[in-house]
C-alpha cells in the first residue's frame, strides 16, 4: 500500500508500545497524530517527534466520545493503542480499567465509524487465553478469563468483530505476549517484569520474583510488535482483516532464567550485579505458562519476528547504558 499521505491516529500514542508505533510511522513518511491523556503514558516519550511537521499531539481521552470525534479529522487509519494494562490492577480497580478498556475502545471504534474510517488495529492481550492448558496458544482454543482486564480485551475483540460485520470496519486485533523494550516503565507496582528487573539489577536490589520462577514468558521485543502494526495498517490482504492474531515469538524462557540472561547482558556492558532473587506470593490472575502459536499472522500478514528474545534483551540494555 501507497504511504503517502496516509495519516493515522495512535491512541496511547505516548505509552511505551505507542510511541515506539509512532517512530516507526514518521520514519516511513507517514503522518501521525497521538491521542493520549497522559494518565499513564509520558510526553517524554514522544517529545522528540515534536518539531517533526508530521506529527501531531492531542491531549485527551478516549473515555470522552466528543474527543475521539476530535481526534480522528482527517485520519486515515486508526492504531488503538490506549488501554489501562496490568493484571493486577485491573483486580484492584476493575471499574476504572472497564471504563478506559471496554467504554474507551468502544467510543473509539464508534467514532470510527461515525467518520468513515477504513481500518481499526487494535491491541489485545495474550490474557484472553485465561486458564487454556493448551500450549502453543492457538487463536480460537480460549479458555476461562481469569482477570477484570482478560473480560475487557475480550470484548474488545467481540465489538471489533460485530463492527467489522456490521458496518465493513476492516479491523485487525494483535494480541500482545509480553512485549519488552525501550520506553517501558520500570518503577511502579504495575511495572512490567523485566523493566523492573533490569532496574533492580542495576541498582543492587532484590529482585522478586512472584511464585517459584518457573512459570514461562513467550517475551517479545517491542520492535516484533511495532512491525505487527505496522503490516497490520497497511497489509492489502482483505483475507487478514476481521481477525484476531497473536504477536510473539513461538518460544518461551521461565523468570529465572530471564534474570541471569539480564545479568549476562549487563555484565557484557561492564555492570556485575549482586542483587539477590527473592521468591514472593504468586500473582492472582497470573498464568503458569504462556507460549504463542504465530502461524496465522505469519499467513496473513507476513509477520516473522525481527528479534529473538535474546537480540531484545541485548538491544534494550544497550539502550539505556
Amino acid at each position: 500500500m501507497s504511504l503517502e499521505k496516509k495519516h493515522v491516529l495512535v491512541t496511547g500514542g505516548a505509552g511505551f508500545v505507542g510511541s515506539n508505533i509512532v517512530e516507526k510511522l514518521l520514519n516511513s513518511d507517514v503522518s501521525v497524530t497521538v491521542l493520549d491523556n497522559l494518565s499513564t503514558g509520558k510526553f517524554e516519550n514522544i517529545e522528540e517527534f515534536i518539531s517533526n511537521s508530521n506529527f501531531k499531539f492531542i491531549k485527551g481521552d478516549i473515555c470522552d466520545f466528543d474527543t475521539c470525534l476530535i481526534a480522528l479529522e482527517g485520519i486515515d487509519f486508526v492504531c488503538h493503542q490506549a488501554a489501562l494494562g496490568s493484571v493486577p490492577r485491573s483486580i484492584e480497580f476493575p471499574h476504572k480499567t472497564h471504563e478506559v478498556n471496554a467504554t474507551g475502545f468502544l467510543n473509539m471504534l464508534h467514532a470510527s465509524k461515525e467518520k468513515g474510517i477504513k481500518r481499526f488495529v487494535y491491541a489485545s492481550s495474550s490474557s484472553v487465553y485465561g486458564d487454556s492448558s493448551k500450549s502453543p496458544k492457538i487463536e480460537g482454543e480460549e479458555g476461562n478469563l481469569l482477570s477484570p482486564y482478560a473480560v475487557t480485551k475480550q470484548l474488545n475483540e467481540k465489538y471489533a468483530s460485530v463492527y467489522s460485520q456490521l458496518h465493513g470496519i476492516e479491523t485487525i486485533g494483535l494480541r500482545y505476549f509480553n512485549i519488552f523494550g525501550p520506553k517501558q516503565d520500570p518503577n511502579g507496582v504495575y511495572a512490567a517484569v523485566i523493566p523492573k528487573f533490569i532496574s533492580r539489577l542495576r541498582s543492587g536490589e532484590d529482585v522478586i520474583i512472584n511464585g517459584d520462577g518457573l512459570q514461562t514468558r513467550d517475551f517479545t521485543y517491542v520492535k516484533n510488535a511495532v512491525n505487527a502494526n505496522y503490516l497490520s495498517l497497511f497489509t492489502e490482504n482483505k483475507e487478514a482483516t476481521g481477525k484476531v492474531y497473536n504477536v510473539a515469538c513461538n518460544d518461551s524462557f521461565t523468570l529465572n532464567y530471564v534474570v541471569e540472561s539480564l545479568k549476562e547482558g549487563l555484565l557484557k556492558k561492564g555492570i556485575q550485579s549482586k542483587s539477590n532473587v527473592i521468591f514472593g506470593p504468586e500473582r492472582q490472575g497470573d498464568i503458569k505458562h504462556s507460549l504463542a502459536n504465530i502461524n496465522a499472522i505469519k499467513n496473513y500478514l507476513g509477520y516473522k519476528p525481527l528479534y529473538s528474545f535474546q537480540e531484545g534483551v541485548n538491544e534494550y540494555i544497550g539502550s539505556f547504558l
